[in-house]
């Protein structure tokens, strides 16, 4: 209803009928609201109006359940493959694998500005006490004729703790200490946290490439695990670098014919030989394809090339997502020296720069990034005194994966090193 000028109330619906104005602002407020809110009621819907709504609904509400169920299926099948990796590290593979490792990327920043690592302070008790132990292999062959414990590292924070770049035994193959192994702080700022810096005999060992059966996938003849069996003379294992199927390592991954990925040259690259050696350097130039090539595992580019840290080491693009080369991180690295022997880094908080100069003051001539972030980086030694088809690994720094993390399917490519 409505007031007229003279006071009169006049209803809408009676002057309506008989054609007046009110009937047309009527007619004209009704098809506005039917263009604003189109839905109807049930009851005011022909029965062939509801038909077509009811099949409408239950098609949108069969497609969501199915958009819902293969997600939620999706994400099962992630939270549930075999192996030994974290719920969070299964949630960010699965988040990258579906197009979404920028929402990562970002989330991971976020958490590194909101949580950064420590700076100053001193090591926790069980790290200095890792720092200062020996092992039993030490106690007995404090170094050999044949085979010298090598001599103390100098320390990167001074003054040294004690044990700190003290070079002792870790794994040792027809009793040799032929894996050797230290600890240090990575540098002068972050004192709280540690490096473990491996050197291994390349003499006396022999190294296989393992895929992983997600990373790089596929079907290979070596399996994604050290299984029962082939476990005899073990005495080292390492990670693998970024992701090869995502285009992260920025180069391929090759082993026994097969090829995932592209070879690229100019990519950092650990090459496998079938007489069991290995070699570390730039595609085409210090490695190539040969007949008795029997793995290559590419990764970015050399971070130490003839015996120096790379002028670019700063250069964001080439170490990872965005600043990521900046962020104190758990990383790894590995290298060789100018004898052949490896060199293997994996730290608490480490940024590009402080892995590659730990990889060059241990010796290395040539090295290159492997993996990071806290999922990933590896590095366990064996000992086969007990049982020598199945020699007890020990992580040298614990991170989110146990020391047994290859005795399972492994989720991603690594390398496992063998006595001769």
């Amino acid at each position: 209803m409505t007031q007229g000028a003279g006071g009169q109330i006049t209803d809408l619906h009676e002057t309506s009928e008989h054609g007046g104005i009110a009937g047309d602002d009527v007619a004209e407020n009704g098809a506005r609201r039917r263009r604003l809110l189109p839905w109807k009621h049930k009851r005011d819907l022909t029965p062939a109006q509801l038909r077509r709504r009811q099949a409408v609904t239950r098609g949108s509400l069969a497609v969501g359940l199915v958009c819902v169920g293969t997600v939620g299926w999706s994400v099962g099948q992630a939270l549930t493959y075999p192996g030994k990796d974290s719920v969070m590290a299964r949630l960010a593979e699965w988040s990258r694998d579906h197009r979404m490792g920028v929402v990562v990327d970002k989330l991971e920043d976020l958490q590194y500005q909101l949580d950064p690592p420590e700076v100053g302070g001193t090591l926790p008790p069980d790290a200095l006490a890792r720092m200062k132990a020996t092992t039993p292999a030490t106690a007995h062959q404090p170094g050999l004729p044949g085979l010298p414990l090598r001599e103390p590292m100098e320390p990167v924070v001074s003054p040294g703790l004690p044990g700190e770049g003290v070079w002792r035994a870790v794994a040792s193959s027809h009793g040799l200490p032929i894996v050797q192994a230290t600890y240090v702080r990575p540098d002068d700022a972050h004192t709280s946290y540690q490096a473990a810096i491996a050197w291994i005999s390349a003499k006396h060992a022999r190294f296989q490439l393992h895929p992983g059966f997600r990373e790089p996938g596929g079907t290979f003849s070596v399996p994604p695990t050290i299984p029962p069996g082939q476990r005899t003379g073990l005495v080292a294992t390492w990670n693998g670098g970024f992701r090869v199927t995502d285009g992260g390592s920025n180069g391929g991954f090759y082993l026994n014919g097969r090829t995932a990925g592209e070879l690229r040259d100019g990519a950092a690259s650990e090459v496998f030989y079938r007489d069991g050696s290995i070699r570390i350097g730039v595609w085409g130039r210090d490695v190539s394809m040969a007949p008795d090539v029997v793995g290559v595992r590419q990764c970015l580019e050399l971070m130490v090339d003839s015996g120096q840290v790379v002028p670019d080491i700063g250069n964001d693009a080439k170490w990872g997502v965005t600043d990521q080369s900046r962020m104190y991180v758990e990383r790894s690295g590995v290298g060789v020296t100018s004898s052949g022997d490896i060199i293997m880094v994996v730290g608490q908080a480490l940024t590009a720069r402080t892995l590659a100069d730990l990889m060059q003051r241990a010796g290395a001539v040539r090295a290159m990034p492997l993996d990071m972030n806290r999922a990933w980086p590896s590095f366990m030694a064996y000992n086969g005194s007990r049982d020598p088809a199945n020699p007890t690994p020990t992580n040298l720094l614990d991170f989110e994966n146990p020391a047994d993390r290859y005795y399972v399917k492994a989720t991603r490519d690594f390398v496992a090193v063998y006595g001769r």
